[in-house]
């Protein structure tokens, strides 16, 4: 990374798209899932800590800080649920990349559009080491703001291309179909019932919003051989998917003492066993091993795969057009000197 000085690039909203649409959506995905696969390869090189979160009656606001020894990154997030009765999102993020060796920011992105992308991609990084092999269908319980990017991350890396969806409020199925309807899948169905919605999939997705225990997959709804992208269950009272279900599960997680307080597993006992996901991707454990085998990738999101989105985005962005130069950090001539700065400023009242 360069040393920056007084300005630090800043990736916004706009510029944010501009740079999905320039690379196209599927290949982002599946470039951005490569850097996550690259770092959790390297995990142990990670600090690691648990989110900070602040929680309240209304929703969460967390910090997600991560460094590798070279690089620094965090990520601010929200999520409140109830947002969405006022017009307004449910999860809205920014985030931040240092060097180390300064404490300098080289980069400060927009991280609403990139989380989305970024759990996406990495659900389906997931689903290559968990799911069944051969798998095209898959069914998508919640049809919100996740929906479209898990699609289409399924489709980008896993080949998934067929479609079934249930949402309770039918709207937000019609809206995920009417989005996806030009990006190649076989079929889209929409379905009344989620027992209806997950008949003959091999991969189930459960993206849902609510914050409160709740059961979107009963056990009678879960045959043998499926997996399970559990992504919506995600801070302390949050879950969508029935004990019995996790019961007879092979279970994946990122980080168990994080996961252990917001997944699907916080309805477990504190001994329950999981299985760490970067060991099956560098190879020491075993993902999906046979046909019968019920996998749950219970997701709850991490700080180095934020850190990956960031370190992804600053890498097709460091020689680009698709950066802003943020006046964010005081340059003085002297470092000593912050205070004469200041009163040399072009603001800086007359001297009399």
């Amino acid at each position: 990374m360069d040393k920056q000085l007084n300005v630090v690039p800043f990736v916004s909203v706009d510029r944010m798209m501009r740079l999905v649409h320039s690379v196209g959506i599927e290949r982002f995905l599946t470039e951005l899932a490569g850097y996550i696969e690259e770092d959790f390869r390297r995990w142990q090189s990670f600090d690691k800590t648990p989110r900070i979160a602040s929680h309240s009656v209304d929703g969460v606001i967390e910090l997600m800080p991560t460094s590798d020894g070279k690089l620094y990154g965090f990520k601010y997030v929200n999520g409140h649920p109830k947002n969405t009765r006022d017009g307004l999102q449910t999860v809205t993020a920014f985030g931040l990349l240092a060097d180390v060796a300064t404490g300098y920011p080289v980069l400060l992105s927009e991280m609403t559009m990139l989380t989305a992308l970024r759990t996406a991609a990495m659900s389906a990084l997931a689903g290559k080491y968990l799911a069944p092999k051969g798998g095209r269908t898959m069914a998508l319980i919640g049809n919100g703001a996740q929906s479209e990017f898990q699609a289409l991350a399924f489709k980008a890396l896993l080949g998934v291309d067929k479609l079934r969806l249930y949402d309770i409020d039918p709207a937000a199925s019609r809206k995920c179909a009417g989005n996806l309807a030009r990006h190649g899948f076989a079929s889209i169905e929409i379905f009344g019932a989620a027992a209806e919605a997950v008949e003959g999939a091999s991969i189930i997705t459960t993206a849902t919003a609510d914050k409160q225990y709740a059961t979107i997959l009963t056990d009678n709804m879960v045959g043998l051989g499926v997996h399970i992208n559990a992504v919506g269950g995600d801070c302390p009272g949050k879950t969508e998917i029935h004990g019995d279900i996790l019961r007879r599960s092979d279970i994946f997680v990122e980080f168990p003492p994080q996961t252990r307080i917001e997944g699907e597993i916080q309805q477990l006992g504190p001994d329950h066993p999981v299985i760490e996901l970067w060991d099956v991707i560098a190879g020491h454990v075993q993902g999906r091993r046979d046909e019968r085998q019920i996998t749950l990738f219970d997701s709850v999101g991490f700080a180095i795969e934020d850190f990956s989105a960031l370190r992804y985005v600053y890498d097709l962005t460091v020689d680009g057009d698709a950066l802003e130069a943020l006046d964010l950090i005081a340059d003085p001539d002297d470092p000593r000197d912050l205070f004469g700065m200041l009163m040399r400023s072009p603001a800086a009242p007359a001297a009399h």
